[in-house]
């Protein structure tokens, strides 16, 4: 399988540049799973896609402002993407200049903040901030940062995506990048779907700045996704498994999502043994447990979901990993025959665009 089978063509005009003017205010593209019908609905008419039972499944992470700029002692302007924080006053970053900075050499970002190279991890430069700053890593994101907004918006970042690029139940700091599905949710939809009986859990996958990076060879085989951190409670691995055992549909709300349950599920099975012939898939080798780590995972066509009964996603871009993903859970075909459609109907794609739903009988 080759990355040019996932290509398709996108007009710019329907790379969404701002979000809608209120959450929830998008279209909705229903994909059934099981026979590639299409129905074109709007993203309020969610609850009346679900069931009462379904157990709702979302990524918590909040995405940090990991975007500085400074300039380094000889001069030359620089910009830092920050991957990870490390402790109070280390951080890995992507550093962009015109000259590779040295290791050691001082950079002074706006607002007076210096931090020194310490260190090279791959493509990453270990940073760490002075003595004299008086603040912790996420303290000086938080006062100086700037919004990550994907390479694809092409506009600089406002005041309002710190609130918008930002879903409503983030509550734990450490993406680079929004878990974009969750973006159409308000407080208003999650409430309601409570009432009709439909559960809502959160796992936590803080999303890299390799998730902007494009595959770089056209061998499916040959590409090595960047690694993420991950966690999944106790608390949402029992309510998981009783979805499970009770066959009620577990949907997850993003591609992160996806990643986090699979990834778990996967590597109890292996643990446990891969399932006999005949031996159900709900049963206890393919069922997820409390955990924490990196994952690695790159789902595509051919992956067996031992977890995942449906799922909420934005529109990807073109031979991107995150679109393979989708493929592997409805079909190549019937997927990019689903984004025909969606681009014949002038849908919003990537971060800010419109969603999908995919599921059997959807």
């Amino acid at each position: 399988m080759r990355k040019s089978d996932f290509h398709f063509d996108l007009p710019a005009a329907l790379i969404a540049q701002e979000p809608p003017a209120q959450r929830g205010a998008s279209r909705l593209l229903v994909l059934d799973r099981g026979t590639g019908a299409v129905r074109d609905r709007v993203f309020v008419d969610l609850p009346q896609l679900l069931r009462p039972g379904d157990l709702l499944v979302v990524n918590d992470t909040r995405v940090i402002p990991a975007r500085l700029y400074g300039v380094k002692d000889s001069g030359g302007r620089i910009e830092l993407l920050v991957e990870r924080i490390l402790d109070d006053r280390r951080f890995l970053a992507q550093c962009r200049s015109s000259k590779p900075p040295r290791l050691q050499q001082l950079l002074h970002l706006d607002g007076g903040v210096a931090v020194r190279i310490t260190g090279r991890r791959g493509e990453f430069c270990e940073l760490e901030i002075g003595n004299d700053t008086g603040s912790t890593v996420l303290e000086v994101l938080e006062r100086i940062g700037h919004i990550p907004l994907p390479p694809y918006i092409i506009r600089s970042d406002r005041p309002s995506d710190r609130e918008r690029y930002q879903t409503v139940y983030a509550s734990r700091p450490g993406a680079v990048a929004a878990p974009t599905a969750g973006l159409h949710f308000d407080a208003a939809m999650i409430e309601h779907l409570g009432a009709l009986g439909v559960q809502t859990v959160a796992v936590t996958l803080h999303v890299g700045a390799g998730t902007f990076q494009p595959m770089r060879v056209e061998d499916l085989r040959a590409h090595r996704m960047h690694r993420e951190r991950f966690e999944i409670s106790a608390q949402a691995a029992g309510l998981i498994n009783a979805a499970r055992s009770e066959r009620r549909r577990v949907i997850a709300v993003g591609t992160t999502v996806v990643r986090v349950l699979e990834s778990v599920a996967q590597l109890r099975e292996q643990h446990a043994g891969a399932p006999a012939a005949g031996q159900p898939q709900d049963s206890a080798a393919a069922t997820v447990g409390p955990c924490s780590g990196e994952t690695d995972i790159f789902i595509y066509p051919g992956h067996r979901f031992r977890v995942v009964d449906g799922l909420i996603t934005n529109f990807h871009l073109p031979e991107s990993t995150l679109l393979m993903l989708v493929c592997a859970f409805a079909g190549t075909d019937r997927v990019l025959a689903a984004y025909r459609h969606a681009i014949g109907r002038g849908y919003r794609f990537f971060s800010y665009g419109d969603a999908m739903f995919i599921a059997c009988g959807s």
